[in-house]
């Protein structure tokens, strides 16, 4: 069975919002369900580096502690890079799914930081919408009654 995207999105998000034991859960079901190929042994050990360097956060030499993960530019950068790895007919099968798992993870950074780019937008809007709005004294209309004879 080939690596389903449902799960590997799941482990991305656990692992940003820093959810280490689901998103362990979660990496040992992959390694259950999937076809046991060089590729997807490359995809898995990508998954688990990120894991890894993720949880430890520390080490200065580590991709991950030196990349802004919030920039935009540079997670889009990376995940071309990545790409271009993946589309590589130089490397092996396993480089190809190493590569192809950390396109993805900067795929879904790159998604997670749409999705909260507007959720401020829109609480923004509804904060702004929200306010009391001040009343301005209006003039009474004049009232003209007529008689009908």
């Amino acid at each position: 069975m080939p690596l389903s995207s449902a799960f590997v999105t799941r482990f991305f998000q656990l692992v940003r919002k820093r959810q280490f034991a689901e998103a362990e859960r979660v990496l040992e079901r992959l390694k259950l369900k999937t076809r046991k190929n060089e590729r997807n042994r490359g995809y898995l050990q990508a998954l688990y580096g990120i894991f890894l360097a993720s949880k430890s956060n520390n080490d200065q030499y580590l991709f991950l502690s030196n990349v802004n993960l919030k920039d935009k530019g540079e997670l889009e950068k990376y995940r071309r890079e990545f790409l271009k790895y993946t589309r590589d007919n130089l490397h092996a099968e396993y480089d190809h799914g190493f590569f192809s798992a950390w396109a993805k993870y900067m795929h879904v950074l790159l998604k997670l930081i749409e999705g909260e780019e507007r959720a401020v937008q829109s609480e923004a809007k509804q904060t702004t919408s929200t306010r009391p709005r001040q009343m301005v004294a209006k003039k009474p209309k004049k009232i003209v009654q007529a008689r009908l004879v």
